[in-house]
């Protein structure tokens, strides 16, 4: 399905800026833009454009209270620095599945105050030596990258999950020793 489309079939008869969120996986872009896509969606806080055909986000709308950009499974392999100026309260950016190879195509990334989560799996930069305290160096603001911590604690599912931390978890125990943690 096109994108403009299916943006049109996500409104249902809403105007853009009572959009929250708006998944558009698996739409066909033409020529890597997200057609339909405008800063008219101003309120949008979750934006979903995996396996779209991405091969950047300069054709992003200003989308100033943006909080969740899910971009995996697409071709960017670079550009980030427009979204500090397009998204600049982004706190979840997922970047896995692309073509970022090196640490200087996600170091514009730190212009983005609020960053608290980069997903980078699958991606051939995670296969730098060092990569994830490199990432953690160059990216101070974040406090999980693909999924996990500093100290390799796992991320919450929601932000909810987060008070239940203290709790005793029987389950969670006897998964660890099971894959061998």
């Amino acid at each position: 399905m096109e994108m403009k489309k299916r943006i049109h079939l996500e409104l249902r008869n809403r105007t853009p800026s009572d959009v929250k969120e708006l998944v558009l996986d698996n739409c066909r872009s033409n020529e890597g833009k997200i057609e339909g896509l405008t800063d008219e969606f101003e309120e949008l806080e979750f934006l979903s454009t995996i396996n779209v055909g991405l091969t950047t986000v300069a054709h992003l709308p200003k989308l100033k209270k943006l909080k969740k950009l899910e971009l995996s499974d697409n071709r960017i392999s670079g550009g980030l620095e427009v979204l500090a100026e397009k998204c600049p309260n982004l706190t979840h950016l997922n970047l896995s599945g692309n073509k970022i190879k090196d640490l200087s195509t996600i170091g514009p990334l730190k212009e983005l105050g609020a960053l608290k989560s980069l997903d980078l799996f699958n991606c051939e930069v995670t296969n730098l030596n060092e990569y994830r305290d490199n990432v953690f160096k160059l990216l101070p603001q974040l406090t999980y990258l693909d999924g996990y911590d500093k100290d390799d604690k796992e991320a919450p599912d929601s932000d909810g999950e987060v008070y239940a931390e203290g709790l005793d978890d029987d389950e969670d125990d006897e998964e660890g020793e099971q894959n061998g943690e």
